[in-house]
């Protein structure tokens, strides 16, 4: 018989992948979640849907009951209690795994190390607070709530990604940058474009889930991101490799950048201070992570079906003209 595989969440971004990689290494799979967004699967072989509220005790409990997995993927825990409940709920399973993030790191240093660099503090009120500025906080919360419940003998642990981008990301981060690659043989970069803020692409984070629900230490936490980080210069340049075009990288000081009102963190994805996450604990179970040229041709095919244009994080095409402009005159 087949290993089964309950994955929580499953159908928007990251648990699409998930559910995916499962299916391509022989697990039946069910998908747990409220139903609110379009079920991809529900016409595919080999992948069940229960319908049920994550933060619902009750549909948590039926969903163990009726599905008995030998592993729980856990992509939509976002609150502390919520991995509390998830442990409990699953304390017999051979492996549970909560989607962190690397976010959860308290300090900046390079590269941020799982069990050495310190996680966010988390204050009761952040705990079940829903903006973004406790969404660190929240998360280091859920690592710490891994390995509690790993000391009572659950098999739980959790996986920390980088930003993630791919195919079907509903954050719409990269795809900002791929529609002005496509769209503008100019493209404005903020700073020199040596800035630094990992990436992990999509598919490469639900392998990493999988093998470490597989072969992962109870209690343990890994990071995930490409193991080779390019620039937000050379993501540029990447895209437009891609997309079989050619692109002229326009870097832009603060200077320049004030002169139509912008700043440098108006361009998403930029980041002042490196973020950089060291994977070889992720390596040395086995994983490994996509080319990303191959990664980037996926992401940015997938792009171009879609209707998404990343026009959210757009700073303005006309500012950014009138950046272009006062560069052209110096």
């Amino acid at each position: 018989m087949a290993d089964t595989a309950l994955v929580v969440g499953g159908t928007r971004f990251i648990g699409r992948h998930v559910v995916e990689d499962l299916l391509d290494n022989g697990y039946e799979v069910t998908i747990v979640n409220r139903g609110n967004h379009e079920n991809p699967f529900s016409d595919v072989e080999g992948v069940d849907h229960v319908e049920g509220d994550r933060r619902n005790d009750t549909d948590l409990k039926a969903a163990a009951l009726s599905v008995t997995p030998d592993i729980v993927i856990d992509c939509v825990a976002y609150y502390p209690e919520d991995v509390r409940v998830a442990t409990d709920v699953f304390a017999d399973v051979d492996g549970y795994v909560y989607i962190s993030s690397g976010s959860a790191y308290g300090v900046e240093e390079i590269p941020k190390r799982e069990g050495e660099t310190e996680l966010c503090a988390c204050t009761d009120e952040q705990a079940t607070d829903d903006s973004h500025e406790s969404y660190g906080p929240r998360k280091a919360e859920g690592d710490r709530a891994i390995a509690a419940a790993a000391e009572e003998g659950v098999n739980a642990m959790s996986v920390r990604p980088c930003i993630v981008y791919g195919p079907h990301d509903y954050t719409e981060r990269l795809d900002y940058w791929v529609d002005r690659v496509l769209n503008h043989d100019r493209v404005v970069v903020p700073g020199d474009g040596q800035n630094l803020w990992h990436r992990a692409y999509a598919e490469d984070v639900a392998s990493a889930l999988r093998i470490v629900a597989e072969k992962g230490e109870p209690g343990e936490a890994y990071n995930v991101g490409d193991r080779t980080l390019v620039t937000m210069e050379e993501m540029v340049d990447l895209i437009a490799e891609a997309a079989d075009t050619d692109v002229e990288v326009v870097h832009a000081g603060g200077r320049e950048l004030a002169a139509a009102d912008l700043a440098a963190d108006d361009f998403v994805l930029y980041r002042e201070y490196p973020h950089v996450l060291d994977t070889t604990k992720l390596a040395a179970l086995g994983w490994e992570s996509t080319p990303l040229a191959e990664a980037m041709e996926r992401t940015v095919a997938e792009h171009r079906e879609s209707d998404r244009d990343g026009s959210e994080h757009d700073p303005g095409r006309e500012a950014e003209e009138r950046v272009l402009g006062v560069l052209d005159t110096l």
